[in-house]
């Protein structure tokens, strides 16, 4: 009989320390995910059915389902009412395409969260996110007030539109069918939602095309993920791509096709193959709400875009005539394309391209929750998940209405309104940052880990001039392993290799180092300029340069010496170290032009 631990054994201590940390993380999770019985009294709702719409009560029960949709429905004991008179019920919103991003404001997914609720957004696809980021983001979006948030793997070619920035952890590169199919296989591991493929390479007449997707590659990836139980969703925005991605069974393409108009081959084939088409109009309009036009009144890149545009928009209409279904997607995240705002204003894209304002809210809608695959919401109707949006107005006669959100509820709990009880999640910006162990990595893990559990991934300029580098574990003279990284620096003259150890898994919560005083590491190498730079929250940088030679040496560097660096593509002073809010360690070799360098790297701690 195993007998029971002491009260007094490190792991007991332990678990006595975490224990209020465990109890706060259960309470908000029951916070979050629980909903009281609600009955919204005096709505006219549009059900998203195709209904006309017509006024009734709507009884949602405890588990966050619609039990009754019905005029004159009862109150009953406990059940809490909420007077919508007056006012418009609808599904809530979907947008099948975003990018949660650190990139562009709002910059936390809290924020992010908080815009997309009070837009009457309950549904979306993450389509940026790297997989190792998947299960932080998850549990984070646990403890906060949050639409259901469905992340995306991403998969192109060598050199492929999203592959020209991202290394292989965030976006896979195939080039056959064979590598698609194990693409597909290694991406379901992290348990997606769905799947996003870079199948057309095409820049929209303004940039140099990048490499785009052959069809027998793309019919094999989208066999695999169907067999995995993954939807597939393509970036394609021309007309030949469009006709590939139907013929090789696509279940979305998530962009508009620009180049062209769409013809009558291309509507048989996304009806035949059950295509839907969310045109993300919203990331093209070419001048962007509130943007102001060039100086140069002939612009020829807006003079491009206000083409392309003209294109999408009457393909648009042309699927829509032709019976393809269109969804709800924008791109949002993206330059000019803000978090909520976009969705709104993408349905208004949608009526200016010909539907009508109640076949906007449709394809925003159930459309929408069709070309996910969630039969669960969409509708509102009883046994449906009661996502659901209260505006002020008749949006199915003047699409401007959705603007006039007043409550949004996510599976029966209101996440927006008047009375809504927002987590105190909703407010913060990150994370707490997290004590990590003073060795990143010894590199004796052989599964391509660090010794705190992170995924290693490589770090190189992009483009179609792109750094070619491989990394790899090798033996060490005089017994251990190594990191080995050899490049072959691109043509451009910032080119630049390196790795990254993040100190986090998938770089969500900061690392907390105020602890220790510096990084201590072996290096040996081949290099005009090392650099070693950690990056934190917000894209704040900090870094200095270290000599290497062919021997062995062991360098330590203290965070005092390290620098902050501007935001990229930015002037001025750089942030000041603060230790609370580093994401990742780098080591990065420069040199010039199509040089070929190489490092060696062993024993990354903090000391």
């Amino acid at each position: 009989m195993n007998e029971l631990p002491s009260l007094s054994t490190p792991r007991v201590r332990l678990l006595r320390r975490l224990w209020p940390c465990l109890l706060l993380a259960l309470l908000l999770h029951v916070a979050v995910a629980s909903a009281a019985p609600l009955l919204i009294r005096g709505a006219t709702v549009f059900d998203g059915t195709g209904r006309a719409p017509y006024a009734a009560d709507v009884l949602v029960d405890d588990a966050g389902r619609i039990a009754k949709v019905a005029p004159g429905l009862p109150r009953e004991k406990g059940v809490q009412v909420v007077d919508a008179r007056g006012l418009a019920l609808l599904p809530g919103l979907f947008d099948l395409h975003t990018h949660w991003t650190p990139n562009f404001k709002p910059s936390a997914l809290p924020q992010i969260a908080n815009a997309y609720l009070a837009h009457g957004v309950t549904t979306v696809n993450d389509f940026h996110q790297a997989p190792e980021a998947y299960a932080p983001r998850r549990a984070w979006l646990q403890t906060i007030d949050a639409p259901s948030v469905r992340f995306t793997a991403r998969i192109s070619t060598p050199l492929g539109h999203g592959a020209d920035w991202a290394d292989e952890a965030t976006t896979r590169w195939v080039n056959s069918p064979e590598a698609a199919r194990v693409a597909v296989r290694e991406v379901a591991a992290y348990r997606p939602d769905l799947i996003k493929v870079f199948n057309d390479g095409w820049r929209y007449n303004n940039a140099p095309d990048n490499s785009s997707m052959d069809e027998p590659t793309l019919t094999a990836l989208v066999d695999e993920a169907h067999r995995n139980g993954l939807r597939v969703y393509t970036h394609t925005v021309t007309l030949a791509r469009g006709k590939q991605a139907a013929r090789a069974g696509v279940d979305v393409i998530a962009h508009s096709m620009l180049d062209a108009r769409a013809d009558d081959e291309l509507v048989a084939l996304m009806r035949q193959h059950g295509t839907y088409y969310a045109p993300t109009l919203a990331v093209y309009e070419p001048l962007k709400p509130g943007q102001k036009p060039p100086a140069d009144a002939d612009d020829p890149v807006l003079r491009q875009r206000r083409a392309n545009f003209a294109n999408a928009l009457a393909n648009v209409a042309a699927l829509h005539r032709g019976g393809v279904p269109v969804a709800l997607g924008t791109d949002a995240g993206m330059p000019g394309t803000p978090h909520g705002e976009a969705t709104l204003h993408e349905l208004e894209l949608l009526v200016r391209a010909g539907l009508t304002p109640a076949e906007a809210l449709q394809a925003g809608t159930a459309t929408s929750a069709r070309a996910a695959g969630l039969d669960d919401r969409g509708t509102l109707e009883p046994g449906k998940r009661a996502d659901l949006l209260l505006v002020s107005g008749r949006p199915w006669q003047d699409i401007g209405d959705i603007r006039n959100v007043r409550r949004v509820f996510v599976a029966g709990k209101q996440m927006y309104g008047p009375g809504t009880r927002v987590p105190p999640g909703n407010r913060e910006t990150s994370l707490p940052p997290q004590a990590v162990a003073a060795l990143v990595d010894d590199f004796e893990r052989g599964d391509g880990r660090t010794a705190l559990d992170t995924l290693r991934t490589d770090e190189a300029d992009g483009g179609n001039d792109r750094t070619v580098q491989v990394t790899e574990v090798v033996d060490r003279e005089g017994g251990g392993r190594a990191l080995s990284m050899q490049a072959r620096l691109s043509y451009k003259p910032d080119a630049y290799a390196g790795v990254v150890l993040p100190l986090t898994r998938g770089s969500v919560a900061p690392a907390d180092l105020r602890g220790y005083r510096g990084v201590r590491f072996d290096v040996r190498g081949d290099v005009s300029r090392l650099r070693v730079e950690f990056r934190g929250l917000d894209n704040r940088r900090w870094s200095t340069e270290v000599a290497s030679g062919p021997a062995w040496r062991t360098i330590e560097i203290p965070f005092a010496q390290l620098q902050g660096q501007p935001p990229y593509r930015q002037q001025g002073p750089g942030p000041a170290w603060r230790g609370d809010d580093v994401l990742q360690a780098l080591f990065v070799a420069q040199g010039e032009a199509g040089d070929k360098v190489w490092f060696e790297l062993d024993d990354v701690r903090f000391y």
